[in-house]
């Protein structure tokens, strides 16, 4: 497992993280044996972050975070866990964000996670609003002053969003979406990795597509936002699939199958392309059980892509995803 820079905080981690909101809820049923499973091997696997949220399984993932790391203790440097904070307001409103309520929700997530600091909080894709309140980051400022988070962050919905939070210099890092199917980010990165902003990339496999697995006849659980959350009814369409019409991204994912070289699987070549940009710190694709965490891992072992497949990518952006998703996110 390779390790990049996490922006300033003095951190390596590994280029494939682990994103825990699989084993939280909102994709369906995940047993909490394989929960843990999936995040032993991924561990064993060279991965050293791990990123959750304190509304995943209204705190199950960072208490089986907590249970895991426990089981390991001491045999070996304990990993990055960053977490997240926002979402629990209901209503999710701007006047939310302030720090009493912030407050409350990192001495739960303390609680879950069974440590006296966190590593990294991140506000959880707040409403655009509350980026032009100084006094939002201020509070998070307070906090990591009081030793209660060592660092504070920003998880964005749109790149707009991530440029105005860079300009607080307590950011240490912007959390956002990046994938085949989700491009317009790149030069952003690009920015975050000259300012020494850690980038933290979420829905890597735009919420499976990328796996080439799904079909027209694909059927998911009840509970899993891939099948309630389609057109943004429970929170940012751009979450789900990417905000790509299923339909149109099964055909692009038709002509990416002649991309992917023998010794890789889709996920694993889509995992490759995010890292081939070298802004990106981490990547945080999710897994359900062992055997996905040690496939995402193996995609640290890849060669870099070719220009030829990354110059056929950017065409089929361009052209068929682009104006569906660009000017939105």
């Amino acid at each position: 497992m390779k390790t990049r820079k996490f922006g300033s905080t003095g951190r390596d981690v590994s280029e494939i993280g682990f994103g825990a909101w699989a084993i939280g809820g909102s994709w369906g049923n995940v047993d909490e044996r394989d929960a843990k499973s999936a995040l032993h091997a991924a561990l064993d696997g060279g991965v050293t972050f791990i990123d959750t949220a304190d509304v995943y399984g209204d705190g199950r993932s960072e208490r089986i975070i907590a249970e895991v790391l426990k089981e390991r203790s001491g045999s070996e440097p304990r990993p990055f866990v960053a977490t997240k904070a926002g979402r629990r307001l209901d209503p999710h409103l701007a006047k939310g964000y302030t720090a009493e309520n912030l407050g409350a929700f990192i001495d739960r997530s303390l609680r879950n996670l069974d440590v006296d600091c966190l590593d990294l909080v991140q506000l959880h894709c707040p409403p655009t609003e509350v980026y032009y309140q100084p006094e939002v980051f201020a509070a998070m400022d307070r906090m990591v002053a009081a030793g209660k988070i060592r660092n504070y962050g920003v998880s964005v919905e749109k790149v707009e969003e991530g440029l105005k939070a860079i300009e607080y210099p307590g950011v240490k890092s912007v959390q956002i979406i990046y994938n085949v199917f989700r491009q317009r980010p790149a030069r952003f990165i690009g920015e975050c990795h000259q300012r020494g902003i850690g980038v933290i990339v979420r829905v890597p496999l735009a919420s499976g597509l990328l796996t080439g697995k799904m079909t027209r006849t694909t059927t998911f659980a009840a509970d899993d936002h891939r099948l309630f959350n389609r057109n943004g009814e429970a929170f940012d369409k751009g979450e789900t699939f990417a905000g790509v019409p299923y339909e149109l991204a099964l055909e692009a994912v038709d002509e990416i199958r002649d991309l992917v070289p023998d010794n890789a699987t889709m996920a694993q070549f889509a995992l490759r392309w995010i890292l081939m940009n070298e802004g990106v710190s981490t990547v945080i694709p999710g897994a359900r059980n062992a055997a996905q965490a040690k496939a995402n891992s193996a995609a640290s072992e890849l060669p870099p892509l070719t220009d030829y497949a990354m110059a056929v990518l950017s065409a089929l952006y361009q052209e068929k995803i682009a104006p569906h998703v660009h000017h939105y996110w």
